[in-house]
């Protein structure tokens, strides 16, 4: 087929980024926006429609296929009417706020027989790649113990985000369920959690109502473990990602960007992204962010190094709608596995923190 021919629903700091990528990729074109009060202003400067409303959008006859980057909590109406349609759906992170919206949004596009991509973008960082297949290739042995930081501190806002709220967000572990992905892609799906922590020093006006520090503890098959550290209500904020292995050891520094490799009494450092240049942006970028949730401006754009990965994912969703074959590494993308396991996971552990104790994970 000629080009790909996207609708976005969404056009706030990340929906505008990704139209803007799909915009200047091959074989690809944004023909219409809807979504937030900046779809006026992004569907002039990229050329293309604005739809009054989300059926007007995915009716579109010169639209193959949606992008769905609208607030968490907003994501199953269109991935199901896109799929009415027959339109194939990419679904930023988190999927879905639920098991059971996770589930119908799933079969609504087996249904259909239209692809759903989930838009977990750190199958497109070159390092995390490469940490996938050392753990394949059996580089450090079996992974045995995990562990997961992203934490940090956050002060009162002017006007409190979506991102700040459990009901639009889903709170720290869906809004960055990153991590969640990353690490059963590793050590495989969870099996149980058990969750302690609290909204312990961010309530009140100015904030809005999710967890500031949640710690959980997760069981993997074969009797791994592993344990995450979320939240806003770290003053000496980290994020990175520890494997230990039975010959190995794999530690991802996001704040300093790079990985490193110990095996055999040896440790290798690596790239976290494409280039020398592309990491120490991030580690830069971190120097300012300090582990909070970036809030994008209408002036906002992504950084070179994330500009970067959207790419690659969106060249991803425009090769599978083009009928190009998935990479493996990709597969679990599209097949519901990586979206349902990390929503169930999240799930499961919020449920573990209410209810103070194990909670099975199916």
């Amino acid at each position: 087929m000629g080009n790909v021919r996207f609708g976005i629903v969404g056009c706030g700091y990340f929906g505008a980024g990704l139209a803007r990528v799909l915009q200047r990729l091959e074989h690809a074109e944004v023909t219409a926006v809807f979504g937030g009060s900046r779809a006026t202003e992004l569907a002039a400067e990229l050329g293309c429609a604005c739809a009054d409303t989300l059926e007007a959008l995915v009716s579109r006859e010169d639209v193959d296929a949606i992008v769905v980057a609208s607030p968490s909590h907003l994501h199953r109406e269109p991935v199901i009417a896109a799929a009415r349609h027959g339109k194939h759906v990419f679904c930023e992170k988190p999927i879905a706020l639920t098991v059971a919206d996770c589930e119908a949004m799933i079969a609504a596009c087996r249904e259909a027989n239209v692809l759903l991509m989930a838009g977990h973008i750190y199958y497109f960082i070159p390092g995390l790649a490469a940490v996938r297949e050392w753990v394949r290739e059996g580089v450090i042995g079996t992974p045995l113990v995990a562990f997961a930081e992203r934490t940090g501190w956050e002060n009162k806002q002017q006007n409190v985000s979506w991102k700040k709220n459990n009901e639009t967000s889903g709170g720290h572990l869906f809004h960055h369920i990153h991590e969640i992905d990353l690490l059963q892609a590793i050590m495989g799906p969870a099996q149980a959690a058990a969750t302690a922590g609290g909204n312990l020093a961010h309530s009140g006006e100015g904030f809005g109502n999710e967890d500031d520090v949640l710690l959980v503890t997760l069981q993997f098959p074969g009797g791994a473990v592993g344990s995450m550290q979320y939240g806003s209500g770290f003053r000496w904020g980290e994020h990175a990602v520890k494997i230990n292995g039975s010959e190995g050891a794999i530690r991802i520094d996001f704040k300093k960007s790079k990985v490193e490799l110990l095996k055999d009494g040896r440790v290798t450092e690596h790239l976290l992204h494409a280039t020398p240049e592309e990491d120490a942006e991030r580690a830069s970028f971190y120097v300012a962010a300090d582990g909070g949730v970036a809030y994008g401006g209408r002036s906002s754009r992504q950084a070179s190094f994330l500009e970067t990965s959207m790419e690659r994912e969106m060249a991803a969703f425009r090769d599978a709608v083009r009928g190009l074959p998935i990479p493996e590494q990709a597969k679990a993308l599209f097949d519901g596995t990586a979206a349902r396991s990390s929503v169930a996971t999240a799930a499961a552990a919020l449920a573990a923190l209410g209810e103070r104790r194990w909670i099975a994970i199916s």
